[in-house]
Order: C-alpha cells, then structure tokens, then sequence
C-alpha cells in the first residue's frame, strides 16, 4: 500500500497496519489502523492535535472513529476528524455518551460486536472500570485498551465514574486470557503484551 504521504510510516505491518501519533498535551496515543487489501481505516480515538492525524490517515478511506471511552482527552480532535471524513461514522459505548460534545456518537458499541473496514474486522470488549463505557479493541494479535491497561497496571479509578474492582473484573475476564504474545495498545504509553502484565496485573490484584 502506499498512500499520498509517502514518507509515512507504519509501526506495525501484518493483517492490519497501525500507526501510531501521540498528540496533546497529556500524550495520548491515537491509531489508524488500516486494512492492506483495500486501503479502509479506522482511527481509535481522535485526542486531539487534528492537523496531524488527518495527515496520519492520508489517502486512506476512514470509516470510522472509534472512541474507546468519554475522557476529553480522548476527543479533542473529533470535530475537525468529522469535519475532514464527513462519511466516516463515530462510535462510543452508551454508558459514556454523556460525556461527549454534542452530537455524540451516533454508533453504540455493544459487547462482543465486531468493526468491519475492508477484509478487517476488530471486536468490541466492554471493560468497564475507569468509565463506566469503556471499550477495548480486539484485532489479529493486538488488543487497544484506552486507558483500561497501561504497561504496568489498570487505569486510573477516579470516582464517580472510575470503580477499581471493576477495573480488575474487566481486566481479568477481556485481557488476561489472550494470547500472551498479544501486542496491548494502550492509550497512553508504550505498547507492551498480555504476557508482560500478567505478573504486575497479579500483583494488582493482590494488593486490590
């Protein structure tokens, strides 16, 4: 594939492409992720710094915007995304919709249903903990979390929204028992693997 931007580079090449841009100033992570057959994107969350993921997306066809929880400093840039991808559709989990700007996602994401862009497909895992609707979302040997799993540990808990047993439960039952070669995307940090967390997330639980 090659796109009008041609000194772009991919951080991961298989089934799907990703690119990764980090952006704002509480450095968020956003991905395109790409199908290599048909030239069909999806951006997960759009943070913010909209200049830069528009040119991340390029020549892309952006079918949707996948917001992996209601935070502010996960949709930023989301005005000016729809503004550039006018047939490009927005989606969120209900529990959060009340925390974004209006108009609010109009897809609602429900447990278990899978993202379609090209010959690629991810799933959508409900986890959850540090909001009520947070997503993960799960591909070919990768998983994007948000901020429900960092390199090190949960998320943060804040209440009223966070719970951080329920964290824990999300955690366990969605992502624990992937592949431990699974490539976590997280939405803030380094990428890490299910299998580099086990020990630290065990030890979360332990400490509860």
């Amino acid at each position: 594939m090659e796109s009008a931007n041609r000194d772009l580079k991919w951080d991961f090449e298989g089934e799907v492409l990703v690119r990764c841009r980090r952006v704002g100033p509480l450095d968020n992570a956003a991905y395109v992720v790409a199908c290599p057959e048909t030239r069909a994107a999806v951006l997960i969350d759009a943070a913010d710094e909209a200049e830069r993921l528009v040119d991340a997306i390029g020549d892309l066809n952006l079918v949707a915007v996948l917001e992996t929880h209601g935070h502010a400093d996960h949709w930023q840039a989301l005005g000016a995304i729809r503004s550039s991808f006018e047939r490009a559709w927005v989606g969120a989990h209900p529990a959060d919709l009340a925390m974004f700007p209006p108009p609010p996602p109009g897809h609602h994401f429900q447990h278990g249903e899978e993202i379609v862009f090209g010959t690629c497909r991810l799933r959508v895992l409900h986890t959850p903990g540090h909001t009520p609707g947070s997503v993960c979302f799960l591909g070919p040997g990768m998983v994007f979390t948000g901020d429900t799993l960092f390199p090190g540990g949960p998320g943060a808990t804040t209440p009223p929204l966070g719970d951080f047993p329920t964290i824990l439960g999300s955690i366990r039952t969605q992502l624990m028992g992937l592949d431990p070669d699974t490539i976590v995307y997280p939405g803030h940090g380094d990428s890490t693997t299910i299998g580099a967390e086990v020990a630290t997330f065990e030890e979360w639980e332990r400490r509860r």
